[in-house]
């Protein structure tokens, strides 16, 4: 049971919001249920409004994207996989180069310490880099703030890139109504969601309320059990909190912090928009992939947030997700042994 003091703060939020998402629909502007939410909850914490997380229930949400996922690995992909080697194998690469440039930037023209440079610009999930950095002795809240940033830009760039770069409309379908679906299959649909994403917390495994209902779903559309994808409905909920979630972590900034945090942020997100670039290129250029998938494959935003946009560009979705998966696999494993090296040097 929430506080009664917390009620009100989730409320406002959640109003918040769905504010934001009808203004976007009726602005008709992209991607209104997960850039709408964004931008409403960010403007809330900027003005200091008292804002707060959904929690579990956000989480949750995000096990649909899993299933989506999910459910879009076939038996035909499977036979696409050594099409992925050379793609996947850049990703090691890719996240070696963005350290190399971000390190350097955070410490010495940003004046962070030594942990919080080092983990800041780690391309990693929030949640894990922010406990790595703890454990390091970092600055917590300023690494909150810069990959919270870091997602930001990412998220509200990307779809404008898509559609003046690559003349994408962003309008494909992300699934199709409740009502078409067989019962029997949204009911194996929810089993994964919920079952994948307790099973992988109840293990340890990172980004457990993704990665556990993608398992899961896996493993159920493999086997010719599943052959849909989730719901729309549930598709557009997920993309609302994953929006919310970005925005209410600004609550509580002060100005001192958008001037040093955010700005630092949003100043690496250029490093990162180059690097992110010049692999998508030379990936499309050898012609091992088209160049969306290469752009969303490389961009180094969220998982879920990439799978988003994948689904609503028509982007080969399974291609998207198996590149962000193994870079997040690449940073966990990566990010401390190499700072445990470096310690000992």
């Amino acid at each position: 049971m929430l506080a009664r003091d917390r009620i009100g703060p989730l409320c406002l939020t959640l109003l918040l919001g769905a504010a934001g998402a009808g203004a976007f629909f009726a602005l008709d502007w992209p991607l209104p249920f997960l850039l709408g939410p964004l931008f409403a909850c960010l403007l809330g914490a900027l003005a200091r409004l008292p804002l707060r997380g959904t929690g579990r229930t956000g989480t949750g949400f995000r096990s649909v994207l899993g299933v989506a996922v999910g459910t879009s690995i076939t038996p035909d992909l499977l036979e696409r996989l050594p099409e992925m080697l050379y793609t996947v194998a850049l990703i090691p690469l890719f996240v070696a180069v963005i350290g190399a440039a971000g390190y350097p930037f955070f410490r010495r023209v940003c004046g962070f310490d030594h942990a919080t440079a080092y983990y800041a610009a780690m391309p990693g999930g929030l949640q894990d880099m922010l406990v790595f950095g703890e454990e390091a002795g970092g600055d917590v809240r300023a690494l909150s703030l810069i990959h919270a940033t870091r997602v930001l830009v990412i998220v509200t760039l990307a779809p404008f890139l898509l559609t003046m770069v690559w003349g994408m409309a962003l309008t494909n379908p992300v699934g199709a109504p409740a009502a078409a679906l067989p019962p029997g299959e949204m009911g194996l649909m929810l089993f994964a969601a919920l079952a994948g994403w307790k099973i992988a917390e109840r293990v340890g495994l990172f980004g457990a309320s993704i990665l556990g209902p993608l398992i899961l779903s896996a493993a159920l559309s493999l086997g010719g059990v599943i052959e849909h994808r989730p719901p729309a409905e549930a598709i557009l909920a997920a993309q609302f909190f994953i929006g919310i979630g970005i925005g209410e972590k600004y609550a509580g900034i002060t100005w001192p912090e958008l001037r040093r945090d955010v700005l630092a942020g949003g100043a690496f997100c250029l490093i990162l928009g180059v690097l992110a670039l010049v692999f998508a290129e030379g990936v499309s250029r050898a012609g091992l992939a088209p160049e969306v998938e290469a752009f969303l494959a490389f961009a180094p935003g969220g998982q879920a947030e990439m799978a988003v946009l994948a689904i609503v560009a028509g982007a080969d979705l399974a291609f998207v997700v198996t590149h962000h998966l193994v870079r997040i696999v690449v940073v966990i494993a990566g990010a401390p042994l190499v700072a445990r090296l470096a310690r000992r040097r």
